[in-house]
């Protein structure tokens, strides 16, 4: 599986680049599984300006930041978006960069792992709902991370010690995201495989 994890965060003093972190280091312990991480810090994407919807839009000449961006997704197999909860929803940088994809998502399967006080069960409910514009769609499962992440994600991506092991913890979740995401990501490889062939 080749993987993409997006952090939907930019903002200063952010953690959802400590949670991609340890997103990617779980996922690395998956079969024939490559972890990637795509910061959105690292893209300038002004807001929306395209005059046509991306996905209708036959001419499309994306600029060079936006391109460098979709270029970053080409070749995933799956996805991980890493989520703030902000005023009851996910993060307007993530809606802004989401609106910007084409094509990139269709037939995908897209993980969920959110972070804030409720565990960022609205931003996941909300992504849940935009998900299918782009042809794609959630996995079943999710991952939330209830109260402050930085406090027990550490800078370099690693869960406290005390969580690690925790049967019913937040490693345990997303061992069981990540596993379900490779199954849906195996089964729809194959089916995009067998459709070309076609």
């Amino acid at each position: 599986m080749n993987l993409r994890i997006i952090v939907g965060s930019t903002r200063p003093n952010r953690v959802s680049d400590r949670v991609a972190k340890w997103v990617a280091d779980e996922a690395q312990t998956l079969p024939d599984t490559k972890a990637t991480i795509l910061d959105l810090i690292d893209y300038d994407l002004p807001l929306l300006d395209e005059p046509i919807s991306p996905q209708f839009n036959p001419d499309r000449k994306p600029s060079p930041s936006v391109q460098k961006f979709l270029d970053a997704l080409a070749g995933a197999d799956a996805f991980v978006l890493v989520t703030p909860e902000y005023n009851r929803s996910y993060s307007a940088v993530l809606k802004n960069a989401l609106d910007y994809i084409d094509f990139q998502f269709a037939k995908k399967p897209v993980a969920l792992v959110a972070h804030g006080s409720t565990g960022g069960a609205q931003a996941v409910a909300h992504l849940r709902g935009v998900l299918p514009g782009l042809r794609s769609f959630t996995t079943p499962s999710a991952t939330f991370i209830i109260g402050r992440a930085g406090e027990i994600i550490d800078e370099t991506g690693k869960l406290s010690e005390e969580l690690q092991n925790d049967p019913r913890g937040p490693q345990a979740a997303l061992k069981a995201t990540l596993e379900e995401l490779k199954w849906y990501s195996d089964a729809l490889s194959a089916a995009r495989a067998a459709e070309d062939k076609d």
